[in-house]
């Protein structure tokens, strides 16, 4: 991955690595104790699980990234003052960069729990402490360093399923091309690995993975874990998206013991939104990852715990409803014991009901548009199906990087299910052609490549023709049907949401948007969404109706729900 022009590690130094006063580590004391390291001995390696967050008393620490031959490269060096970690510190997950002693070093180590009391208990310390793991964060993303190496061929879609999920999740990773990388071709030589077994994953732990599942992945990367078969959560949340994460904080504010469980990702659709606009609080706006992302961390710094992914397949009610416990089965078997259940599963997307539309959600239909696809199909031309927010922040934002997109929308207009600021901007961009009261009635292509869309509706017939695009109306049944066929043009695919691997399409791309929720337009006719707390005599919402009453009765109202 190629490093950005203007990397956080330069813009924001001064935040990235802070240093302490002594006066501010005295107030730390409590938190954590002292160590001694001697000089060259590891305080922190790839791949193995560290003892927290480590502020340097005394002696200087070398941080640097290792590549997948061996070779390091600093990143840091910590002198007495500065403090050592990043956010796989905050949930005790295993360290992406190397920590040697230069010399023999004293420093005060806090493990993962007291690091998050630290943050709720000094206010303005924590502050600075947690944007500062934060940033690192975001600068190991920009690099890739410490996670997996994704070795196969550029836009299979293999590649881009494991890669979309790293990223999804916020986790570093590389990705080399097995066809013109010469690092690639090596590591394919030296594992000795058939064309067939692409790709193949290399962990930070030095393990190989052979077209991994992403529950395999994970836990290879240790980004989730065995959960506790004996320990008893007060609150289970079922989905890590905007609902699921704001109960979560809301249950781990209130003292409560909360499991988050997903099946792939945080963030949900929301998660996926290139731009948000409509969000209170942002009149710049923000993108969906990095809004989510931030509710991701809050939930970390109260303590949530977080099972991603992990997929819930069943719910047990308990046999006694006042004193009973839910148990919640995993498809990997495993159970989840908890006093209450928040159910917050998040949107369903709509499928367009064509035929073949199984052939191609696998490399040509994806269900958003994020900034992989933004850039895999600059320059070329879009379809998108859909009229409610989702496809109008996709619009905007591909807007600026294709040659031309064509919206497709079953109504009369968009102003009836589309936010009126959204409706402004699309009318104000040239590349854009909306097509109302259409519907797509057709997929042609083969092996997965999509080549044409037809869709119908009533108007009269005639021929458009356009640079290397043609519309043909051909009149069935009374209705007229227009087809597009797009030709030698190129465009990548990749896989969106929970759908199918995607493979390499050469021809055409597809995006299709279903209006779900407030993300999908007003109606949320698409959306198919519970969040409610699960009780033996009925079903309580956990979040309070009137924000007026939240403040007096927020605590008793999470204790009932935990009994």
């Amino acid at each position: 991955m190629s490093v950005p022009t203007h990397s956080v590690i330069d813009t924001r130094r001064p935040q990235m690595f802070p240093t302490l006063e002594l006066t501010e580590i005295e107030r730390l004391r409590r938190f954590g104790e002292v160590r001694s390291y001697g000089a060259g001995e590891a305080l922190a390696k790839v791949g193995a699980v560290g003892h927290g967050l480590a502020i340097i008393l005394a002696g200087h620490v070398d941080i640097t990234q290792h590549d997948q031959w061996g070779r390091r490269t600093p990143i840091v060096t910590h002198g007495p003052g500065s403090f050592m970690g990043e956010l796989a510190q905050l949930a005790g997950r295993p360290a992406l960069v190397d920590a040697y002693a230069q010399g023999p070093v004293e420093a005060l180590i806090i493990p993962p729990e007291r690091l998050r009391a630290l943050l709720v208990a000094e206010a303005e310390l924590g502050e600075r402490i947690m944007r500062a793991l934060i940033l690192r964060r975001v600068g190991l993303l920009e690099t890739g360093a410490g996670g997996p190496v994704i070795v196969g061929h550029a836009g299979n879609g293999d590649v881009l399923r494991l890669a979309g999920f790293l990223s999804r999740n916020g986790h570093p990773h590389q990705s080399l091309d097995a066809d013109t990388d010469p690092e690639a071709k090596a590591l394919i030589e030296r594992f000795h690995i058939d064309a067939g077994q692409l790709p193949i994953v290399l962990c930070a732990g030095g393990q190989l993975l052979r077209n991994p599942g992403e529950a395999e992945l994970a836990r290879c990367i240790g980004l989730v874990g065995p959960i506790d078969p004996n320990r008893v959560y007060d609150v289970a949340v079922v989905g890590a998206g905007p609902a699921g994460l704001a109960t979560a904080v809301y249950a781990a504010s209130e003292g409560l013991s909360v499991l988050v469980l997903d099946c792939r990702a945080f963030g949900g659709q929301a998660g996926a939104s290139a731009r948000i606009e409509n969000y209170l609080g942002f009149p710049t706006g923000i993108t969906g990852m990095a809004l989510m992302a931030r509710a991701y961390n809050q939930a970390q710094k109260f303590g949530v715990e977080m099972a991603i992914p992990d997929e819930v397949i069943g719910l047990q009610r308990p046999d006694d409803p006042d004193h009973g416990r839910f148990v919640l089965t995993l498809s990997n078997d495993e159970r989840v014991s908890a006093r209450s259940v928040v159910v917050a599963s998040g949107a369903r997307y709509r499928r367009i009901d064509v035929e073949s539309l199984d052939a191609f959600e696998a490399s040509s239909v994806h269900y958003w548009a994020s900034p992989l696809e933004g850039k895999l199909c600059a320059g070329q031309e879009v379809a998108l199906v859909g009229g409610g927010n989702s496809a109008g922040q996709a619009v905007v934002y591909l807007a600026s990087r294709v040659a031309k997109v064509w919206l497709l929308v079953r109504g009369p207009d968009l102003a009836s299910s589309m936010s009126r600021y959204l409706v402004d901007r699309i009318a104000g961009l040239s590349n854009v052609e909306v097509v109302t009261r259409v519907q797509v009635s057709g997929l042609e292509g083969g092996d997965g490549m999509l080549q044409a869309i037809r869709w119908r509706r009533a108007a009269s017939a005639e021929e458009v023709r356009q640079h290397r695009l043609a519309i043909r109306v051909r009149r069935r049944a009374g209705r007229q049907e227009f087809r597009v066929d797009r030709r030698r043009r190129r465009c990548r695919s990749s896989t969106v949401g929970d759908q199918s691997p995607g493979r390499f399409c050469r021809r055409r791309r597809a995006v299709e948007f279903g209006q779900a929720g407030r993300g999908g337009g007003r109606r949320g006719r698409a959306a198919r969404a519970d969040a409610a707390c699960l009780f033996g005599r009925g079903r309580r919402s956990l979040a309070p109706r009137r924000r007026s009453r939240r403040r007096a009765s927020s605590a008793g109202r999470w204790r009932r729900c935990a009994r």
